[in-house]
């Protein structure tokens, strides 16, 4: 071989090590910056949930389960009044909003794959993703508070399941998406009805993510302060009635937060406690879920 060839070979395999330890400083400086970004992430998150336990815990007792809301600069009380107006709330707003869900998503992935029906709904699905939940609020403040003279409990239920609608008819789409095309082309050799193929073979197999989807939806309602300030608002008193304003917590924590008593801090920081834990509980579930799925 030739002195030139030589010399060609050498660069080249200079160029080759000078590039490979290119790409590993530009490795080592993504990785680095990956996990820096994590911690900072986390920092805040585990600040969060310290002082979330530092200051809720203390104020857990016995009287917080079993008595109402107190007066403003009063010792005792509790939030048993706005716990079970915001289980009244949620739960009332996933009988609603659980169903109309699935049901647009079994649509959407089943039978209206291409047609323009299909291709609206998931334009304004996206949308109500991304709107801010005040917007929703304001928009059933308008379209039932105002038309009604008052805030109700009824109006709470409606912006609620507003919210958990979409987030239920995106995670039925997509899991629906998931299941094989040779069940189906299975079902309709074998001359299955679509509806029955679709509640006996699609939706079975896809139970366990709607359920989850259900479940995260659940979580991101739970603590809405905004769209309740607008619909149910509060209650200082124990109220069945869905017809007025009902006690919930996130409305009750963004009162008693903001006030200067420090009996009624000591309750909201109680509250903020309960929701963290329910919303934390909600999502290890959900993802109990998708992990045996």
């Amino acid at each position: 071989m030739s002195q030139p060839a030589f010399i060609e070979n050498d660069r080249s395999e200079a160029t080759r090590i000078k590039l490979q330890r290119r790409r590993r400083g530009t490795n080592a400086l993504a990785l680095t910056l990956s996990l820096a970004a994590m911690a900072f992430g986390l920092l805040w998150l585990v600040w969060i949930l310290f002082t979330t336990l530092k200051l809720g815990i203390g104020g857990l007792s016995i009287d917080l389960f079993t008595q109402s809301t107190p007066p403003p600069n009063t010792d005792g009380g509790g939030l048993a009044n706005a716990i079970v107006g915001s289980l009244m709330l949620v739960l009332l707003a996933t009988f609603i909003g659980t169903p109309l869900g699935i049901l647009a998503g079994v649509y959407l992935a089943e039978y209206g794959q291409k047609g323009w029906l299909a291709n609206v709904t998931r334009f304004i699905n996206d949308i109500l993703l991304s709107a801010p939940s005040i917007v929703v609020g304001l928009f059933v403040y308008a379209l039932v508070v105002a038309k009604m003279g008052r805030f109700s409990g009824w109006a709470g239920v409606i912006a609620l399941a507003l919210l958990q609608i979409p987030i239920v008819i995106r995670t039925t789409e997509n899991m629906l998406k998931l299941v094989p095309n040779a069940l189906r082309e299975a079902a309709f050799a074998l001359g299955t009805p679509k509806w029955k193929m679709v509640l006996s073979i699609t939706l079975k197999a896809s139970v366990g993510g709607i359920v989850t989807g259900v479940l995260l939806a659940v979580a991101r309602i739970a603590g809405e302060t905004a769209p309740l300030l607008f619909t149910a608002l509060s209650n200082q008193f124990f109220s069945w009635d869905m017809n007025q304003p009902v006690a919930n917590l996130p409305v009750t924590i963004y009162k008693f937060a903001m006030s200067p008593f420090p009996q009624w801090q000591a309750l909201a920081w109680a509250g903020v406690f309960l929701i963290t834990l329910g919303v934390l509980g909600l999502n290890i579930l959900a993802r109990t879920i998708i992990s045996k799925k």
